[in-house]
């Protein structure tokens, strides 16, 4: 015989606000830590190069917003800054370099040529990396000013900060019988 208080979730309701606030703390906290610590692999093609150098300078100080080591291997780097043109044979070089990324992986598209071919209308270039691999900020420019770039890696970490972030749930590990007394 089933009484009115079976029905009721009182303790699930209370245990899932408990998990949701901790989730939520957790989720902030790494939201923040994210935020300041982004490893960037640039992809650097034509002459926006030259203002990536601009930006990477002591006079633009990328370190304050936490991007300033460059890392050279994609499997180090969380994001992609694809500088410059892209053509259809680096198409699949470029594909290869997003997919090597660990996630959580964040891509900018750096000046107009990787956010939509710029002036190069024709058949060997790409009309914009996101045809490509998904791009979270695109900056403009022909080439940008390292201001815009700045501003685009702060829109970046805001978006960073607040998307839901969660810890990886892992099974416990088998406990192998008579392994430790051997």
């Amino acid at each position: 015989m089933a009484s009115e208080l079976d029905g009721l979730p009182v303790i699930a309701t209370r245990r899932e606000e408990a998990e949701g606030f901790l989730q939520g703390l957790v989720s902030k906290s790494l939201g923040w830590a994210r935020k300041y610590s982004l490893f960037t692999y640039p992809f650097v093609t034509a002459c926006c190069g030259m203002e990536y150098m601009t930006m990477a300078s002591a006079r633009y100080d990328s370190d304050r917003f936490g991007a300033a080591m460059p890392r050279f291997s994609p499997r180090q780097a969380d994001l992609l800054m694809v500088v410059g043109t892209v053509n259809c044979k680096q198409a699949p070089i470029l594909r290869r370099v997003y997919e090597q990324m660990a996630d959580p992986k964040w891509v900018m598209a750096f000046g107009v040529c990787a956010s939509s071919g710029g002036f190069y209308d024709n058949y060997a270039t790409v009309q914009g990396i996101d045809r490509i691999i998904p791009v979270d900020v695109y900056v403009p420019g022909c080439p940008p000013r390292p201001e815009q770039v700045l501003d685009g890696i702060m829109l970046l970490q805001k978006k960073i900060q607040n998307q839901s972030h969660k810890l990886i749930d892992r099974k416990p590990l088998p406990v192998i019988a008579g392994g430790a007394g051997r």
